[in-house]
């Protein structure tokens, strides 16, 4: 018989046992045959695939979409996280204010995070259309002569693609903030008010920093999501105009599924997860440590 504190030493190993294997068999194992794969070309005509090295590596710096697709993608991540971030914060504290109509401003705010992706790019598909869209209405209600293809200019179908990630992710990220709100303690705006302190310089030095906690874990979700959200691209361009809108997931999707070049896919792949790794990084390794918990 094993001794009672072995025993809880197994207990423990054997709970953790069914989480240990389900992040084994999808997270890890995939992301490792994945890293492996991306050293071998795959074979045309059911040939075996060749080994090649870092062949494929070199190849990005020289593939104009790729860098394309990465450009754009910076472009998106670095306008959606701060966009989504900053009107969440300030929806939730509108809705955490004593309104009038209260439940149903968090009911409309909270909508297009419950909706499915394609049904939200098939909503904005129909204000980007040219000639008869909602923006081309109102832009023909306030005296404009001429209309805009929105989706099919290179220099704006990207940003609009950025406008219906932000629409979405925005009242998603909101709950955490007025979750976070509703757990400041009433007695600290009292005790600003007491010492003279105006409301910005109370939202500025107190609210906000108690904010922090929950800013670092919407930032997560908003990098990961700047980084994995393409299933408004098949509706609304495809990765176009003349890849305008191709992001780095829409990428590696038209690689590996569409072209089946699948060696090349993990490659691209393998960018992508250095991309998020280096994003962990700065998050929990620089970030975290000025985050100030409660």
């Amino acid at each position: 018989m094993f001794k009672p504190e072995t025993m809880r030493q197994i207990n423990a190993w054997l709970l953790l046992l069914p989480g240990f294997a389900l992040v084994v068999t999808f997270t890890h194992y995939p992301a490792v045959s994945t890293f492996i794969h991306s050293f071998f070309m795959d074979g045309r005509g059911g040939a075996p695939a060749q080994f090649v090295g870092l062949e494929q590596y070199r190849y990005l710096l020289d593939d104009e979409v790729f860098l394309k697709s990465l450009r754009n993608n910076i472009i998106f991540a670095c306008c959606t996280i701060p966009c989504s971030m900053s009107l969440a914060m300030l929806m939730a504290f509108l809705v955490n204010a004593r309104l009038k109509g209260q439940a149903f401003l968090r009911l409309c705010y909270f909508v297009p995070t419950v909706l499915p992706m394609i049904a939200v790019a098939n909503i904005w598909l129909f204000f980007y259309t040219p000639d008869y869209g909602l923006l081309e209405q109102l832009r023909f209600f306030l005296g404009a002569s001429t209309g805009i293809n929105w989706l099919g200019s290179e220099q704006t179908a990207l940003f609009c693609v950025i406008s219906v990630a932000v629409w979405k992710d925005a009242g998603f990220f909101m709950i955490f903030y007025l979750a976070a709100l509703q757990q400041i303690p009433p007695s600290l705006g009292e005790a600003a008010m007491l010492e003279g302190a105006s409301r910005a310089y109370y939202y500025r030095r107190v609210v906000i920093p108690l904010l922090m906690p929950t800013t670092l874990f919407v930032l997560i979700n908003a990098t990961i999501n700047a980084f994995r959200m393409v299933d408004h691209l098949f509706v609304l361009t495809q990765g176009g105009p003349n890849n305008a809108t191709s992001l780095l997931l829409y990428y590696i999707y038209e690689t590996s599924f569409k072209f089946w070049d699948t060696g090349y896919g993990a490659t691209l792949t393998m960018v992508l997860l250095g991309f998020l790794g280096f994003a962990a990084f700065v998050q929990f390794g620089i970030i975290e440590k000025r985050v100030h918990y409660r």
